[in-house]
């Protein structure tokens, strides 16, 4: 009996503080993500009530449709360049902000200013400044590298993109780092002076090892908002010039809301997913591994 009573108190305990939780986690994302999973079998556009049946029809079109993987391919080389030029960044100015320079609070919060303007409003912004802004001062100062608009090639709109995801989330993850910097112990890095480290060696043998969790988690949300751009995407380049900066999440959104393939679309999206999952995974794993040894 008193088994049962504690059973439910601690029941009532999980319902009243995680219940609301665990009930808009099912409502928002698994059953969303399962009906989604039904429709990738069926052919529907969208619109009518008949869903018909197709089995794995939708998928045998998405390894056909080559368009899709183009877009992918793009995608993977973004989200490799960006993670790349994003964690440097942030990595590098929460060293210097941590190391005691004159209004490093100030300098914090600004450079985590980019990260709360929406997708669509910075793109425009930076459309304005690579169309605009760049190609009139290359008219005051003469700088070839603006003589047109980057977003009017092919090269020169994929490096826009890069450089736009870089500005926008190398404050946020500027954060994370410093929280792992501030997280070193103290009495470790001062037990290296007296044994005669010099700056190179603690950061090399102590803040590295110590900061692994901070990369892990810096990386991954990197990778899942890059490979999920879209927003940024339509309002800085809408996928041109000649969809050579179409993006995966763009082509999805193409095929199941312009194209009315609904069926097709989702199923690309499962495929999407997937690839990142497993990249994540890989990376989470790859990184965990490092904090163990550490």
């Amino acid at each position: 009996m008193k088994s049962k009573e504690k059973f439910s108190s601690k029941l009532g305990t999980f319902l009243l503080f995680a219940g609301p939780a665990v009930i808009s986690f099912v409502l928002v994302v698994m059953l969303p993500m399962v009906y989604g999973i039904y429709l990738t079998f069926t052919s529907w556009d969208g619109f009518s009530d008949a869903k018909p049946f197709v089995g794995i029809a939708n998928y045998i079109s998405v390894f056909k449709d080559t368009a899709f993987w183009t877009s992918l391919w793009i995608t993977v080389k973004y989200v490799f360049l960006s993670v790349i030029f994003i964690n440097a960044i942030a990595f590098c100015l929460a060293y210097l902000l941590t190391s005691g320079i004159k209004g490093q609070n100030f300098l914090r919060a600004g450079f985590f200013t980019p990260n709360l303007i929406g997708g669509i409003v910075l793109g425009y912004i930076w459309q304005f400044i690579f169309s605009r802004v760049l190609v009139d001062l290359n008219s005051i100062l003469n700088l070839p590298i603006f003589a047109k608009s980057w977003l009017s090639s092919p090269h020169g709109a994929f490096a826009a993109m890069v450089i736009v995801t870089t500005w926008q989330y190398s404050g946020y993850m500027l954060l994370i780092y410093i929280s792992g910097f501030v997280s070193v112990p103290q009495d470790l890095i001062e037990a290296a002076k007296i044994d005669g480290g010099t700056s190179s060696q603690i950061t090399r043998y102590i803040t590295m090892p110590m900061m692994v969790p901070a990369f892990v988690t810096c990386i991954f949300l990197s990778l899942t908002r890059c490979f999920k751009v879209y927003d940024l995407n339509l309002a800085l380049t809408a996928g041109g010039p000649y969809d050579s900066t179409k993006m995966a999440a763009m082509h999805i959104y193409t095929q199941a809301f312009e194209n009315h393939l609904y069926g097709i679309g989702q199923a690309e999206a499962l495929v999407l997913f997937l690839v990142m999952g497993i990249i994540a995974f890989i990376q989470i794993s790859v990184g965990k591994s490092k904090e163990v040894e550490a």
